[in-house]
């Protein structure tokens, strides 16, 4: 998967001021202060985002997205065990992992601390709503983690699950609550057309209308765009009118976000819909990107990583999807708040499922080298601070 590539390729895709702009900012990531590791978007200041992310805190603003993981006894917020609704693939202590360590993590922002998830609030705050995640996997990762946030603060609530594709729901029937996943991994439609499906980098009409009704919309995108021969999920590419057998990923992905933006702009009412976008989720599949020397030769994955890289600064470069998606959110008249999650997922490098997967037969588990997951993340885990980040942006 390219999710950590040369940030040089990013630059591409950029405008010259951009681009300029862009590179001090990489070269002072990798190489200078890291207090200064901010979003792109925190960069253009002409175009100032619908929701900020700011926190006031004793009276001074605090960036969520810069700061470090510190050890804190206190957490998990809840163990699998509260939580019958895990999926297989991110129950990584049910399944076998011998270490608990990577739970005891808080995200702690630079100049501030978040406020600790309060589900009761969450459920009292948004009784008779609908909050819906659309998009892939990690959405799903995310979608899963708040249904286990909202349970345990509520063990004794009526709830009921409903699983299908691409909709699945969650209600908390106490509260009139509904906590949705949908799955379009491109966002976009896929049509089937004379027996192929067809990617419609440009239509996303049978999609959104399953999305308009919700209170709190959640979106995300990019690992698929990187699948390939049968793990893609497409046949085609229709763009413009013109259909193709494939194209540059970055310029489809890249389309796709300008539909789904126009779509946003036009379509969502924002006196009543809360809007959010979760930034692209980092994967640790090449060990020298965080380390050098005999433990890069030693590790061929996540497989065996126990801890979080320390301090504020991640040596990978920057994804290039991240750069193709904040451009098109600079472009859009009414911006979601981006949950920029990329640099603080990037330094938990020990938060994946590695061979404690339940979809994973005997013989994989067996072969961390070829069949390690470290794209998606353990529930509980890294997605409890997301959720985290999208409770203090939506309540405070």
């Amino acid at each position: 998967m390219r999710s950590l590539q040369s940030p040089f390729l990013y630059f591409r895709h950029l405008p010259l001021h951009s681009a300029i702009l862009s590179f001090c900012f990489l070269f002072q990531w990798r190489i200078s202060s890291p207090a200064i590791i901010l979003s792109l978007k925190n960069h253009h200041r002409s175009h100032t985002y619908s929701s900020a992310p700011l926190f006031q805190s004793n009276g001074s603003s605090c960036q969520l997205f810069t700061g470090t993981w510190v050890r804190d006894d206190s957490y998990p917020m809840y163990q699998y065990s509260d939580c019958p609704f895990i999926e297989p693939e991110f129950n990584c202590q049910l399944y076998g992992r011998p270490d608990s360590g990577y739970l005891r993590y808080r995200w702690k922002p630079q100049n501030c601390d978040l406020p600790r998830f309060n589900g009761r609030e969450f459920l009292e705050k948004l009784k008779g709503k609908s909050v819906m995640f659309v998009g892939d996997s990690l959405g799903k990762d995310q979608w899963e983690s708040l249904i286990c946030l909202l349970v345990s603060s509520v063990p004794s609530a009526s709830t009921q699950m409903a699983r299908g594709l691409p909709l699945s729901t969650f209600k908390f029937l106490d509260y009139g609550l509904t906590v949705s996943f949908y799955k379009a991994p491109y966002l976009v439609d896929i049509d089937a057309v004379q027996g192929k499906r067809v990617l419609k980098l440009e239509d996303l009409t049978n999609n959104a209308a399953m999305w308009k009704s919700a209170d709190v919309l959640s979106f995300n995108t990019g690992h698929w765009w990187t699948h390939q021969g049968s793990e893609q999920g497409w046949d085609l590419i229709e763009s413009g009118g013109t259909y193709y057998q494939d194209m540059d990923r970055l310029v489809a992905m890249e389309r796709a976000l300008r539909a789904w933006a126009n779509w946003a702009d036009s379509k969502v009412d924002r006196t009543r819909t809360q809007l959010f976008f979760l930034a692209i989720s980092p994967t640790h599949y090449n060990p020298s990107d965080w380390s050098a020397g005999p433990t890069a030769v030693a590790t061929k994955n996540c497989y065996g990583e126990t801890a979080p890289i320390s301090g504020m600064m991640y040596p990978g470069a920057y994804p290039e999807q991240m750069g193709v998606l904040d451009e098109v959110l600079r472009g859009m008249k009414s911006p979601p708040y981006l949950l920029d999650i990329t640099l603080l997922s990037a330094l938990r490098k020990d938060c994946h499922p590695s061979v404690y997967s339940g979809e994973l037969s005997p013989g994989q588990r067996a072969s961390p080298d070829r069949s390690a997951d470290c794209s998606h993340w353990c529930v509980p885990g890294l997605p409890d601070t997301w959720n985290q980040l999208l409770y203090t942006a939506m309540f405070y």
